[in-house]
């Protein structure tokens, strides 16, 4: 998502947040959120904070316009729209240097009110709740904090599972040196998954299985897959050594290195589908993206 800066000129002599809303017309949430985040500058870059007076007559204002890269939504209501979110797309910018991620598609499609309800993984396909004004935000993003949803993935993992599985240990960051590593752990925070085995690939002992997270602990498929010695393919964060996950998170990792590594050059992990109650409907949306 390409960051712009647009510049506004007014005439009076006010604090910042009162020359936001009073004569540059933003409305109070959004002249407060565009301070906070430090995206308002004067003339020489600096960023202003409440309560200082620009002491020219024009303020620069940091916006992020979003662009598309061909990706649609998968379904499109008033209130809300789904998005299946292909492996490598962040959902949102994690910096300014960031060219591209799923919200540069809900922007560009629906506006400056448009957010996401939930998120997934980069390296993880398939479904992403999109809601569209603030009384849906308001109700979806409920929805998920209280877990009123049903969510399955794909995954493809070493090795073979014969059963269907009860994952339920728990979960915490782990203190190492790769920041981002959850792991299993006695007092961790409570954690479930199901997991049910579809077909088994005997020439790669790899098997595909369905994953039923019923809590929403960071990686908790990726750890608790892991945890019991079925790693998801291509997971470039469990089941390496650090110096590879360093090299992978900074971005220094080349494709043929990842493919030696991590036996394919994507997380074979997919959101196929999403189920939840909206105003007294049910809803279910299944991907049309799969994997065997």
């Amino acid at each position: 998502m390409p960051f712009l800066l647009k510049r506004y000129y007014f005439k009076s002599s006010q604090k910042i947040q009162f020359l936001l809303q009073n004569e540059l017309h933003f409305d109070r949430s959004t002249a407060q959120r565009l301070l906070s985040k430090g995206r308002v500058f004067d003339k020489d870059g600096k960023t202003l904070l409440y309560g200082e007076i620009p002491q020219e007559d024009f303020i620069d204002v940091a916006t992020f316009e979003g662009q598309s890269r061909g990706l649609k939504p998968l379904f499109t209501c008033e209130d809300f729209a789904i998005f299946d979110k292909p492996s490598g797309v962040p959902v949102h910018p994690v910096s300014k240097k960031t060219e591209y991620s799923l919200l540069d598609e809900i922007r560009y499609h629906f506006g400056e009110d448009a957010n996401l309800a939930h998120r997934i993984d980069q390296e993880t396909s398939g479904l992403v709740l999109i809601v569209r004004n603030k009384k849906s935000d308001m109700i979806l993003k409920e929805m998920f904090v209280e877990k009123r949803y049903e969510k399955k993935y794909l995954a493809l993992v070493d090795g073979k599972i014969e059963n269907n599985l009860i994952i339920d240990t728990p979960i915490e960051k782990e203190n190492g040196a790769i920041g981002v590593r959850m792991i299993v752990k006695e007092d961790g925070k409570e954690s479930l998954t199901l997991i049910r085995p579809l077909k088994y690939h005997e020439d790669s002992n790899q098997t595909l299985v369905e994953a039923n997270p019923k809590t929403g602990r960071q990686h908790q498929i990726r750890v608790h897959l892991h945890s019991i010695g079925h790693t998801i393919v291509g997971d470039p964060i469990y089941g390496i050594n650090d110096t590879i996950a360093d090299k992978y998170l900074c971005k220094t990792l080349s494709e043929e290195e990842r493919k030696i590594y991590m036996k394919c050059d994507r997380l074979m992990l997919h959101a196929k589908s999403l189920e939840f109650s909206y105003l007294g409907i049910e809803y279910k949306f299944i991907s049309k993206q799969f994997f065997d």
